[in-house]
């Protein structure tokens, strides 16, 4: 994994790149708006100008698979941002505001010989070879409480995942649950996600998929719930493996909620790593630090640490990180812990309550590492 840095018109871009031996490579970059004192419709052009020139000259080739923007106050952006927008790729549109000061920044995943399209069941399609990968965004409903709004996307997710040939058990990698006031409505969210686990054969003794449940608004302050999931076409159970880290995490279900501390897939020429959103916690599920969020900070690092080795990797093959802080005031600290130790990845800071208050800081990440299974045929 190699990463570069470089500024352009007010925003800041950083970019990590792993080229696959097998054809495809991939890029996740992250586009910072600089200039605080501008107004958004200035941060969005400058962040826009940005990628367009990164598509056309630093990256020629590769095509966005997925978009992330976030946002400070998504009532009043959201519009601009799928006005200007165009890109045929699943975007995601969450308030979750960058907390340098900025009203927006953007996370690109992009890859290399890739055939895109949507498909008739409403999901983003990257093709190569034998895969097909299917990535959804910003998928919402206006039901009337947080466990019916999660409910039904979860249930309109597995009807589209069917139309596909697919299932939410065999091919499902990864979901992002967004849940606007998280300390009233994530309760609704997780009783939701466990009963449709359930029915789709997902237990504590099967197995879950790796996914972050944090705070974020949508721009209709009526939308409680809002998701983004990633799944494959073309992959065997023998490719995916589940992340566990007993010495440093427990399992979820020791308290009642249903996901992965992670999750590996292993194709021919790489292996992926999804890590879920992981915080200051011990293998008893207890908090680690109380109300100090510089040791937080790294005992997250410990956790996350332990899990990518698990998956036989290191903070070196990580290609993007998304960080979230409970309280804004907290940003100075845990931006320059960043800063050293991390200078050149690409990462953002999020303004985006954990699901249970204690937690000030949580981070999830990706990383690719480069190997040969011939098991497999190379992604």
């Amino acid at each position: 994994m190699t990463n570069k840095i470089f500024r352009k018109a007010g925003v800041r871009v950083c970019f990590s790149e792993f080229a696959g031996a097998g054809g495809v490579s991939e890029y996740h970059v992250m586009i910072h708006a600089e200039d605080c004192m501008a107004p958004y419709q200035q941060q969005l052009n400058a962040v826009l100008d940005a990628y367009h020139h990164l598509i056309t000259e630093e990256l020629k080739g590769a095509v966005a698979v997925f978009k992330r923007y976030f946002l400070s106050d998504a009532a009043n952006q959201a519009d601009d941002v799928i006005a200007s927008d165009m890109s045929d790729c699943a975007k995601s549109i969450i308030e979750q505001a960058p907390l340098d000061g900025t009203k927006i920044a953007l996370w690109v995943y992009l890859m290399t010989d890739v055939t895109t399209r949507q498909t008739d069941s409403g999901l983003f399609q990257a093709s190569h070879g034998s895969y097909c990968h299917l990535w959804n965004a910003s998928a919402f409903n206006l039901a009337a409480n947080s466990e019916h709004q999660m409910r039904l996307l979860f249930n309109e997710y597995v009807m589209q995942l069917a139309h596909e040939e697919c299932t939410l058990a065999d091919n499902c990698i990864r979901t992002w649950l967004f849940v606007n006031d998280i300390d009233l409505n994530y309760g609704g969210v997780v009783r939701a996600r466990n009963q449709v686990f359930f029915t789709q054969g997902l237990t504590p003794n099967t197995h879950f998929i790796a996914s972050t449940g944090i705070a974020g608004r949508q721009q209709d302050p009526n939308v409680l719930a809002q998701m983004d999931n990633y799944a494959v076409k073309g992959i065997s159970q023998e490719q995916v493996h589940y992340l566990y880290a007993p010495t440093h995490l427990n399992r979820t279900s020791d308290y009642g909620v249903s996901f992965e501390r992670g999750t590996y897939v292993d194709y021919g020429d790489r292996r992926h790593v999804f890590i879920s959103g992981t915080a200051s916690i011990d293998n008893k599920g207890r908090i680690v630090h109380p109300k100090d969020v510089v040791q937080q900070t790294h005992r997250m690092w410990e956790n996350v640490e332990t899990l990518l080795a698990e998956a036989g990797c290191s903070y070196d093959e990580v290609g993007v990180m998304v960080v979230y802080l409970r309280d804004p005031s907290d940003y100075a600290v845990v931006s320059k812990l960043y800063e050293e130790r991390f200078p050149d990845k690409p990462y953002v800071i999020v303004l985006a309550p954990v699901c249970r208050p204690g937690w000030l800081v949580e981070m999830e990440c990706m990383a690719v590492k480069a190997q040969q299974n011939d098991a497999f045929p190379a992604l």
